[in-house]
Order: C-alpha cells, then sequence, then structure tokens
C-alpha cells in the first residue's frame, strides 16, 4: 500500500463504520459486540467477519468473558488501530483537497 492510498483494511464501508464508532470512544474503553452490532445494524455472522479482518490487521482487540447467558464479547480499537485511522483520513482529505483545488491552466 502507498502512503499516498486509503487503506483497504480499513476502507470496506463496514469497517470504516466500525473504526469510527470504536475511535469516538476513549482511549481504552469498549463497546460490546451487541451494541456494536446494534449501532451498525449489521448481522452478527457480517461483523464478526469485518472484526476479524480488523484483528488480523492489529487494529482492533476482541476480548470475550463469561460463559452461557453471561457471556461477553468487547471490542476496542488498539493505539495502532486509531494510529491507522488517523492516516486513512489525512489520505482521504488529501485526496479530496486534490479533487476540489483548481486545475494549474497558467499558460507560459
Amino acid at each position: 500500500m502507498s502512503v499516498d492510498e486509503p487503506d483497504p483494511v480499513i476502507h470496506a464501508p463496514a469497517r470504516l463504520r466500525i473504526m469510527v464508532t470504536l475511535a469516538t470512544l476513549p482511549d481504552g474503553d469498549d463497546l460490546s459486540f451487541t451494541r456494536l452490532q446494534d449501532l451498525l445494524s449489521l448481522t452478527p455472522g457480517n461483523l464478526i467477519t469485518h472484526l476479524r479482518k480488523l484483528e488480523d490487521a492489529g487494529y482492533l482487540t476482541t476480548v470475550k468473558s463469561g460463559k452461557g447467558v453471561t457471556a461477553r464479547t468487547s471490542v476496542s480499537l488498539t493505539h495502532e488501530g486509531r494510529s491507522a485511522l488517523d492516516r486513512y483520513t489525512t489520505v482521504l482529505r488529501q485526496l479530496l483537497n486534490a479533487a476540489t483545488s483548481p486545475a494549474d491552466d497558467s499558460e507560459p
């Protein structure tokens, strides 16, 4: 991946929504799997698939605790994930700024 290209791991719409949602939390806080699922209106299978890709990239962590009806999976952004999202937004801003900047039409 080039420095000037959006991170393909984050660029998928559902994964971007996951990252942005988790980034709104204070550092070290987490959301339960079910709360994240409700906020994003994703199916459990779809959310699991996207979480796995983000976790494999080191962008988030999932922690499972309890058993049976008290089981809880919590999801949180890692420091690497916050940095990756910052880089991603910087690249997008640069792309958008370049697209809206007037072309240099000056002739010698």
